[in-house]
């Protein structure tokens, strides 16, 4: 499968070239993720919002599955290279679209434990919604 299309890359990269300068301006900028990549087989899932220029480093939401997902940078190449049983791959879900930008994600994961849970927690919710949510552990 291809991780990123064209349209994808753009996307990412855009995003990038965008908090690059709403840093230099001191400014705040939390996009929606555009890309989802998951474990077809186990809970490793990727929530990406940015492409570093080096066409390999992704800035986003990382979650290996241990309870605690984590914003920062991923490799590309690395997730491209994982290889699973049966032959399969790390994959990106098609049907991934979401309103809610990533620290929305990041909050409501590390409260619900994953990214998976997350999702299901944010899945019908507008933007603005507040969700039922498990009390926050590191409160």
């Amino acid at each position: 499968m291809i991780l990123l299309t064209p349209d994808l890359r753009y996307a990412l990269r855009a995003n990038a070239i965008n908090s690059l300068a709403a840093q230099a301006r001191d400014m705040r900028f939390d996009p929606v993720p555009v890309v989802k990549f998951f474990n077809p087989l186990g809970a490793g899932t990727w929530l990406a919002t940015e492409l570093y220029g080096d066409d390999d480093i992704l800035f986003g939401l990382a979650d290996l599955g241990f309870g605690c997902p984590e914003m920062g940078t991923f490799s590309l190449a690395e997730i491209s290279s994982v290889r699973l049983p049966f032959g399969m791959g790390i994959e990106r879900d098609l049907d991934f679209s979401t309103p809610h930008p990533l620290s929305r994600w990041s909050g409501m994961a590390r409260r619900a434990g994953s990214i998976i849970h997350a999702e299901q927690l944010l899945g019908g919710l507008a933007p603005d919604a507040v969700p039922d949510l498990p009390a926050d552990p590191t409160a």
